[in-house]
């Protein structure tokens, strides 16, 4: 009746261990409740399971119960795996083996000299394999007796290799579990570290987004300082944060912004490099981490002269703003509470915030360099622009006097040329009168003759013809000035016939061709008719012919100055060519340059030439081009549109 009861209550046993398989989630309460079932069936006073990992050679003990022993295993304390000829367990696992041992086998490899296993030796020790379903080893299961009645029977190693073989397979569900329960819980530490990281470097971001647009406000220097204090105040505790700003002009460093618990202005608002920590950070060109303890050891050593502010600190750090090595100030944090204590992580942070606002600061005075030198020029080019406006206005006035001048000369010159035959005309007509008085005489004496009637009549027919020549020619004169002093004077345009009008402009220069061996040839085609502008011809050919004499001969030296004009589709090509001294290629260089004379103070104004540029390029809208060589005369090509009508 034993025997059943007792095979019933191993079977019970082998039941529960099935159910706790499928209902336990945690092996060491799974192990405990094994150990409970099977203190129903055997001795288990002392009972321990171990468990190996085979990928990292270690063993650990989740469950561990000993009478005897007060030092036991930590459930998660893992170790190396012993050899088998230390430790009973370990022979267990290596060997995948159930393992008996008395006391006298202790006592005997004591004999020896050799220790088996930890702890106190066991009257009756019994360990069985605890293996997977690949018969790899999972670890053992051990129970064990320090009393010397209380021992093992054959039946009971069966049992316990039974029941070994249970708890196998159930660790192997519990294990499957718990390490997936452990990849869960690594990944979602992995992951909840992750969020935080990007949380903390969206931060980061956002805070160098808010360093970048405040260097693109003109900001002052208190408001952009304690902005950047609340900005690096949502990173870390800044409770006690200071500005230090380096001038390289005087090797000093200023405080612009000071925000402390104990001191409520800064101790100095300016002071010489070399002082304080900030001095010491700027001649690193490092961040530095401190707390009491190696500030004072700074001090001490000298590498620190004259702290500034107050010593008392829990923790301190500074970091340098440089750009390319080159210092723009620091910023420090400090903290005065033992527990707030910066880390590493926190100076790296300083740090690299330090190196954005370094950049910030160098665009700022980038900028106020570039807006200052933008005033400047932008006052320069007014006052630029002022002068040029009144140039441009005295140049305006200038070339009119010019025209107005030239447009003299033209009338004191037809003048000149119309009082000889009116010169002549008044002689003949007094000639005529007096010879008329000499008739009427004769006639009234009765003297007259034939003879001296037909020479009367002779002299009348004279006279009158030398009046009419005369009168016709300086009506000629008269009629060709009016039309191109009117065209000179004005801007309009209107329909004109080219080569007539060459003509007439050409004829009311001839005082200044006469007397001059210089021959003007025109080859126009006759029926060449321009709508344009007739003043604008009359000036530019009037230029070129002045020029031509002025510059291109000498008073007695015989030239000659063609005119050659032809149609190209609807452009009309005008060429003027003089065989005259000619001109070198600097002199050619400077020929359309305004107020460029080879003759100034002997009539020679220096816009003859540009007038006819701007006049050929604005009122015709064609252009010009020129060639001349020392001897070899010079040459204008003109090219502008038959008609200026829109």
């Amino acid at each position: 009746m034993e025997r059943l009861d007792r095979l019933e209550a191993v079977q019970s046993m082998l039941l529960e261990i099935g159910q706790l398989s499928t209902t336990c989630s945690d092996i060491t309460d799974f192990i405990g409740a094994v150990h409970r079932a099977l203190g129903r069936i055997m001795y288990a006073a002392n009972f321990y399971v171990a468990l190996c990992d085979r990928e990292d050679g270690t063993i650990r003990f989740p469950y561990f119960v000993d009478e005897t022993d007060d030092e036991v295993p930590a459930p998660g304390q893992r170790v190396p795996l012993a050899a088998p000829e230390q430790s009973p367990t370990s022979w267990v696992v290596v060997n995948r083996q159930r393992l008996m041992i008395t006391a006298d086998d202790f006592k005997a490899r004591e004999r020896e000299g050799m220790q088996w296993g930890h702890g106190s030796a066991a009257e009756h020790w019994m360990g069985a394999p605890l293996l997977d379903r690949h018969q790899q080893a999972l670890g053992a299961i051990v129970i064990q007796s320090y009393t010397k009645n209380i021992t093992y029977s054959e039946e009971d190693q069966a049992l316990f290799s039974q029941i070994a073989m249970h708890v196998s397979n159930a660790l192997q569900g519990l294990q499957s579990m718990d390490r997936l329960e452990r990849a869960v819980e690594e990944r979602t530490a992995a992951l909840a570290h992750e969020v935080s990281e990007r949380s903390r470097a969206e931060q980061v971001q956002h805070a160098l987004y808010q360093i970048a647009n405040l260097s693109a406000q003109a900001l002052d220097t208190g408001t952009l300082s304690a902005s950047l204090h609340r900005i690096i105040g949502e990173l870390m505790v800044a409770k006690n944060f200071l500005i230090g700003l380096y001038h390289p002009d005087t090797r000093e460093i200023s405080i612009p912004y000071f925000v402390d618990e104990k001191d409520r202005e800064a101790p100095v608002k300016r002071f010489p490099l070399g002082m304080a920590m900030c001095s010491y950070v700027l001649s690193s060109k490092q961040a530095q981490l401190h707390d009491a303890t190696s500030f004072g050891h700074l001090v001490a050593n000298g590498l620190v002269q004259e702290p500034l502010g107050n010593t008392g600190i829990a923790s301190w750090m500074g970091a340098p703003m440089l750009v390319h090595e080159q210092p723009y100030g620091v910023l420090v944090v400090q903290s005065y509470d033992p527990s707030i204590l910066y880390t590493k992580a926190d100076l790296d942070l300083l740090a690299f915030m330090a190196s954005h606002v370094a950049v910030a600061l160098a665009r700022m005075q980038a900028d106020r360099k570039i807006r200052k030198t933008k005033e400047t020029l932008e006052a320069q080019n007014a006052a630029l622009n002022e002068a040029l406006h009144k140039l441009q206005e005295a140049q305006s006035e200038l070339v009119r006097q010019e025209k107005l001048a030239s447009l003299g000369r033209l009338v004191a010159g037809v003048a000149h040329e119309i009082n000889t035959p009116l010169g002549i005309c008044v002689t003949a007509t007094s000639h005529l009168v007096q010879e008329l008085k000499l008739t009427r005489e004769e006639l009234a004496e009765g003297s007259m003759t034939e003879d001296s009637l037909a020479s009367f009549l002779d002299i009348v027919d004279q006279s009158l013809r030398i009046m009419t020549t005369n009168t016709q020619r300086a009506a000629s004169l008269v009629r060709s000035f009016k039309q191109v002093a009117v065209d000179q004077s004005s801007d309009d345009i209107r329909n004109f016939n080219l080569c007539t009008y060459l003509n007439e402009v050409l004829l009311s220069l001839q005082p200044k061709l006469k007397g001059r061996p210089v021959k003007v040839e025109v080859d126009c085609p006759k029926d060449l008719v321009l709508d344009s502008f007739p003043g604008a011809v009359s000036q530019i050919v009037t230029n070129m012919v002045v020029n031509s004499l002025v510059h291109g001969f000498e008073h007695e030296q015989p030239g000659r100055i063609a005119i050659k004009v032809a149609r190209e589709g609807e452009d009309v090509v005008f060429d003027y060519a003089d065989d005259g001294a000619g001109m070198d290629a600097q002199t050619l260089d400077k020929l359309f340059d305004p107020f460029f004379t080879t003759k100034r103070g002997t009539g020679g104004s220096g816009l003859g030439a540009h007038i006819l540029y701007n006049l050929v390029t604005g009122p015709l809208g064609g252009s010009v081009k020129v060639e001349s060589a020392p001897g070899q005369g010079l040459r204008y090509q003109l090219r502008f549109p038959q008609s200026r009508k829109k």
